[in-house]
């Protein structure tokens, strides 16, 4: 039972990324997903959150507008439409996922590494 992140790699400022988060072993009903990033020498964010329940999503000031996050419930998989992509936004993406925590507070609250299953992450990267 585990999450698994594909879809990262380097891209020029400006160009687009989808990432996506693939349960392997359970499905994805009832559970909060979040996307979380951490950059070197920096505290891992959540970048945006969905609710597998009721659709409802969260997205951080500095993605806004920019990133989409999705679920594609057949595919139990989550997805984060990263475009214009910036500098910025180079890190190590990580996918979570619980059952216990809200949308709001999965993506707003520092992460907590109790949540039901984290992914190994995938390494995003925006350079010229």
């Amino acid at each position: 039972l585990h999450v698994v992140e594909s879809g990262g790699g380097l891209v020029q400022p400006g160009g687009s990324l989808r990432l996506s988060c693939a349960a392997s072993g359970f499905t994805l009903d009832d559970f909060t997903i979040g996307w979380f990033r951490q950059a070197p020498g920096k505290e891992r964010e959540g970048v945006s959150c969905i609710s597998s329940s009721d659709g409802s999503t969260y997205y951080t000031d500095s993605v806004k507008g920019r990133f989409t996050i999705s679920i594609n419930n057949a595919r139990n998989t989550v997805y984060l439409q990263m475009d214009s992509l910036t500098p910025e936004d180079t890190a190590k993406y990580y996918c979570g996922a619980d059952r216990r925590t809200t949308v709001q507070a999965m993506c707003v609250e520092p992460p907590s590494f109790l949540y039901d299953y984290w992914g190994q992450g995938t390494q995003v990267s925006v350079s010229s």
